[in-house]
């Protein structure tokens, strides 16, 4: 199963770097940043979800470009960013106190982005959609034993996987020629807690955020 991680992440950075030499010129870069609450569906009774932060990096080629203006309606966009996940719980919070779930991953999700338009006439409105894998780098587990003895048969949480994969998808604004605002929505296909055979424990985060472009270039 490692070898199948590292041939997807293999695979995703060859397919962008492959696009940024044959579309050098028209090649689009920038930082991302975003704030979401997430949660782990199908685990830890009473979730409040929790808050977390993500920042990234972009990279972004025209697939199909307008006649005129120098601009494009259909990109590919590979991003990779550093993004806190997971989740808080108030299971008996008098007896327990809070119990916290925190996932920090590095992800990776290859978008393509559709801005509307109509006869070359482009809109700043887009929508984006496109896979995501992600890898655990360091998880954050604070809860009372007392809370394990008498919980973990129902969640069977005990182990964390290192791997995820799933859907990110949502829309935006373009705010500037530098920036746009984003919504975005993600969902995991993967069990976060791989010895919970009863639920399939996925990730999930809705996030708004902005893209700021670093190179100076036409919509």
């Amino acid at each position: 199963m490692k070898k199948i991680n590292l041939l997807i992440a293999v695979l995703f950075l060859t397919m962008v770097s492959g696009f940024t030499v044959v579309k050098g010129q028209d090649f689009k870069y920038g930082i991302t940043a975003n704030g979401h609450r997430g949660s782990i569906v199908g685990v830890h009774d009473r979730s409040v979800g929790k808050w977390g932060a993500g920042l990234g990096v972009f990279g972004q080629i025209p697939l199909v470009e307008n006649d005129i203006f120098d601009s494009a309606w259909l990109y590919l966009t590979g991003q990779l960013e550093y993004t806190m996940q997971g989740e808080n719980a108030k299971v008996n919070t008098d007896l327990y106190g809070i119990q916290k779930f925190h996932h920090d991953y590095v992800a990776a999700e290859l978008y393509l982005k559709y801005f509307f338009h109509r006869n070359n006439n482009k809109s700043d409105i887009f929508i984006f959609a496109g896979p995501k894998i992600e890898f655990l780098v360091r998880e954050d587990r604070k809860v009372d034993p007392a809370y394990d003895l008498v919980h973990y048969k129902f969640n069977l949480d005990d182990k964390v996987k290192g791997f995820g994969y799933g859907v990110s998808f949502g829309a935006g604004l373009q705010v500037s020629q530098r920036m746009e605002a984003f919504i975005r929505y993600d969902r995991g296909f993967s069990k976060v807690y791989p010895n919970n055979n009863t639920h399939n424990t996925y990730n999930r985060l809705i996030a708004v955020g902005v893209n700021y472009y670093l190179n100076d270039s036409w919509r």
